[in-house]
């Protein structure tokens, strides 16, 4: 018999015959129909756990990982206001059950067993995974199974204040509410977790409204290890800034009074808590795991026999709200309906088809207040002698600054944070000014930790701005990149397009600095962001493609809703000369604000039919200074930049290229895992054309005289045309 039908019959023997464990009696605080509603919530989160067991045996049901142990959960969510944001533990049912109660017209049951079985009804993912959420629950649906939702849970805390100051179009959120964000004892040891409490105290210790309750379930395991005693408590009680409150799970009434004083503490004092709640996990981890494998029989039992629903009919018995009796009719009638509601739930509809199931990675179009621009007086306010200098060629950090500012004066939604991006400006200069010009809560300086910045963003998109995150260097996204994969692009294909976090995360990248670098400062590997699906990617190689290119990246997360990374490349900021000094030939002018390139446009630069160069970023300066060579090898060239390298504009790149007789792919980065592969993929499918590429090596990037060794060179790329072509110098 496994440990399921064990503590199900346990319940039934106990009620029955009374014997219940021992404990504190009820606090007050919950009348007697509360008390129930409550007993009812966590009844069918325990009925559902069981029957999803169930459903995987019979082949209709995909997903075991229950809330058995953590039905006091339900109490949190009677604390809170269902408006109130709440990012949820993968063991919370009990509170999206109770919160239903809160919202008229919910089918919990039904809505929840169709998510158990994947039907394409299941009206949160659309069968696309068993997930809690809802839309009309305000529960954004997510998979973290390692606390990497508490990051954004800070931001969408900290977009509540800020709405406050710049009420966005799109806001989501009421403007007396809070965010809330549960997690397991484990989940509050991994570095996402850490830092994201870490962001919360850091924030209010600076007095900025944080209204934010963070939740930890603590069973005293993780799958199969332990946790310390006492390690949440004694790592969470002093924590600065952050109040701490602490109840006995198992009792729904104090866990009630306790989320309450911690909830109100919250929405009044505009400042972060630490709620920590003692459960027990009862069947182990998932369906298949056998908790006796790794715990002593004792030790199961015990957590067994303080199973929280005997608690709680103990409770309601000594408050006088519901007698045993009643509570076990409850129980039974509660699990012969799952049961019933299973059994048309598996007869559902499922997703058939790659198109189908893909529907959703990429987000509705929302619509969106016309807007003429900044007018020419609140320009002068802002740019000052700037405007007299845009009649002039400049490099091209100056003309993302200046494209930035005419940005945030259009759209009062846009916020940029970032390390050093307001009172420094950036590491390079881009940000310069733009806090003295639009305040310190629109141009945020974050702490250092990436997850965090990219965090802080995802939870303000969730409240309608439009944020622009900024990581300092390609190099450092590595130590964040699950907040793109794992979280923002996930949303909306996690929730069917109901939830989105559209956003714009700036990252200075790519090779070729001389005297500052090796591999922190200089990286040239694209692939952990090409691989993510519903990502576009946009790299820009002059000044004015980059203006309007940047643009476009807005106009895609305010008004498609996308997720954007705009990778910049460092080399080329304060580029100014093409090919001998002083000839200022890489310098372009600052276009008017109405100019953007759309999404998958390339730029063809050229007329030649010998050969195409398709490069981007770098490349396409590179590919420049090797014209005159080509040229006098007898070479007519037209060099193509891609500009935007996810997603591939496959048809732009064939229609660009037709009629010429040779490409030459020329890519900064890394042979393996590089656009390069799949531009030779895309030309050897679709065309009979000669092809040949120029890449950096499979190596890191040094620093000092030998920055550039491994990475594409004019000369390189002069060498690649002449043998692709058999032209000769």
């Amino acid at each position: 018999m496994d440990r399921a039908q064990i503590v199900h019959e346990n319940f039934l023997t106990r009620v029955a015959n009374r014997d219940l464990p021992a404990g504190a009696p009820p606090r007050p605080g919950l009348t007697a129909p509360e008390a129930v509603s409550l007993f009812r919530s966590q009844v069918l989160s325990r009925a559902l756990d069981r029957t999803s067991r169930a459903m995987q045996k019979a082949g209709q049901g995909f997903y075991t990982i229950g809330s058995s142990g953590h039905e006091g959960m339900a109490a949190v969510a009677h604390a809170l206001r269902p408006t109130d944001i709440a990012f949820l533990h993968y063991r919370d049912a009990a509170f999206q059950v109770a919160r239903a109660e809160q919202v008229p017209g919910q089918q919990i049951a039904w809505d929840m067993l169709l998510s158990f079985a994947c039907s394409k009804e299941d009206p949160t993912s659309g069968g696309r995974h068993k997930v809690l959420g809802s839309k009309a629950l305000m529960i954004p649906p997510q998979t973290s199974t390692i606390a990497s939702h508490l990051p954004k849970a800070v931001g969408a805390a900290y977009s509540l204040g800020a709405a406050r100051r710049h009420d966005p179009e799109h806001r989501q959120l009421h403007e007396d509410g809070i965010a809330m964000c549960s997690f397991g004892d484990a989940s509050a040891n991994h570095s996402t977790a850490q830092g994201a409490i870490n962001t919360a105290g850091w924030t209010s210790v600076q007095s900025i409204p944080l209204p934010l309750l963070f939740v930890c379930e603590d069973n005293g395991i993780g799958i199969s290890v332990k946790t310390p005693k006492g390690w949440i408590q004694a790592s969470m009680e002093y924590r600065p800034g952050i109040r701490y409150f602490q109840a006995n799970g198992l009792d729904i009434y104090e866990t009630f009074a306790v989320a309450q004083q911690a909830a109100e503490y919250v929405r009044t004092r505009r400042k972060p808590a630490f709620l920590h709640l003692k459960t027990v996990r009862l069947y182990g981890h998932a369906g298949a795991d056998v908790p006796t494998t790794y715990l002593s029989r004792a030790e199961v039992e015990a957590d067994e026999a303080n199973d929280p629903l005997l608690h709680s009919v103990r409770l309601l018995d000594q408050a006088g709200a519901l007698s045993p009796e009643q509570a076990l009719n409850i129980y039974e009638q509660t699990c012969a309906r799952t049961d019933r509601i299973a059994a048309q739930a598996a007869t559902r509809p499922h997703l058939a088809t790659a198109a189908e199931v893909a529907a959703s990675l990429i987000p509705p179009k929302r619509p969106c207040k016309p807007t003429n621009g900044p007018s020419a007086e609140a320009r002068a306010a802002a740019f000052g002698s700037d405007l007299r200098a845009m009649d002039d060629p400049q490099p091209m950090a100056r003309l993302i600054h200046w494209a930035l500012t005419d940005l945030m004066l259009e759209h009062g939604e846009i916020v940029c944070m970032g390390e050093d991006v307001g009172r420094k400006g950036g590491v390079y200069g881009v940000t310069q000014k733009l806090q003295a010009r639009f305040g310190p809560d629109r141009v945020i300086d974050t702490l250092l930790d990436e997850q965090s910045i990219l965090g802080l963003a995802i939870g303000m998109a969730h409240n309608g701005f439009v944020p622009i995150p900024e990581i300092q260097f390609l190099a450092y996204l590595h130590n964040a990149e699950d907040q793109i994969r794992g979280e923002a692009a996930t949303l909306p294909f996690f929730s069917n397009g109901q939830f989105t976090n559209p956003m714009v995360v700036r990252i200075a990248g790519l090779g070729y600095q001389k005297g500052f670098g090796g591999h922190f400062h200089n990286d040239n590997s694209l692939a952990v962001l090409r691989d993510i699906p519903g990502v576009i990617i946009a790299c820009p190689s002059t000044g004015a493609d980059a203006a309007r290119m940047l643009r476009e990246c807005v106009r895609l997360a305010r008004e498609e809703q996308r997720v954007v990374v705009f990778l910049e490349p460092i080399a080329l900021y304060p580029m100014r000369d093409l090919h001998e000094g002083q000839d200022s030939a890489w310098m372009t002018r600052y276009p008017a604000p109405s100019e953007c390139i759309a999404l998958g446009e390339v730029g063809v630069h050229g007329e030649g039919t010998d050969l195409a160069i398709v490069t981007y970023g770098n490349g396409h300066y590179l590919s420049k200074q090797a014209l005159p060579e080509l040229a006098a090898a007898g070479l007519k060239t037209r060099i193509i930049d891609m500009r935007w390298l996810a997603p591939l504009p496959e048809q732009a790149l064939l229609e660009a290229t037709k009629g010429c007789k040779h490409v030459l792919i020329v890519d900064e980065c890394r042979r393996t895992g590089s656009q390069s592969e799949a531009l030779m993929t895309l030309f050897a499918e679709q065309t009979d054309l000669p092809t040949a590429r120029v890449v950096a090596e499979d190596c890191f990037i040094a620093t000092g005289p030998a920055y550039a060794a491994p990475l594409p060179s004019k000369d390189g790329i002069v060498a690649a045309a002449l043998t692709l072509t058999g032209a000769k110098k």
